[in-house]
């Protein structure tokens, strides 16, 4: 496989959160990483997040990468645990040059990007033309779609 252009999401809510992000985007082999961003936890996750994107390189397909990317979060101390619960390292694909990529357990683009600003405020940062295959509009239309209330045309 030629290599493929991906969006990772990043997050973390341990110990030194922004280092884990700088960290993690090393060990993904980022291009390019936004600044990182605060979030507040989803569900029952407890503190606060940190979180960043990342665009990376790889010969690897979605779910080989999906696959890299789940042995990376655990080398960092990730261990399974509840949804949304507190992490180390959070990593997601949120799109890749691929287009659309479904399959049991992955999804790309991510289902949920849209509707979350602390992705698509980062995302913008690094790809603000990036075309979300599903809509076709671009990181920064989803992102001002968002901030108006209005997270889906």
């Amino acid at each position: 496989m030629a290599a493929s252009t991906y969006l990772i999401a990043l997050g973390s809510n341990r110990a030194a959160p922004r280092r884990a992000l700088v960290r993690g985007a090393g060990a993904v082999g980022a291009i390019v990483q936004s600044k990182a961003v605060d979030s507040a936890p989803l569900g029952l996750g407890g503190r606060t997040f940190a979180n960043a994107v990342a665009l990376i390189e790889s010969d690897l397909d979605p779910p080989a990468l999906l696959a890299r990317l789940k042995a990376i979060e655990r080398a960092f101390g990730r261990r399974p645990g509840r949804r949304w619960g507190p992490r180390v390292l959070d990593l997601d694909i949120i799109g890749w040059s691929g287009g659309i990529w479904a399959s049991p357990g992955l999804s790309i683009p991510h289902p949920a990007f849209r509707t979350r600003r602390f992705v698509l405020a980062p995302l913008v940062e690094v790809a603000p033309g990036w075309r979300d295959p599903v809509t076709n509009l671009t990181a920064r239309q989803l992102l001002s779609r968002l901030d108006r209330g209005r997270p889906r045309p």
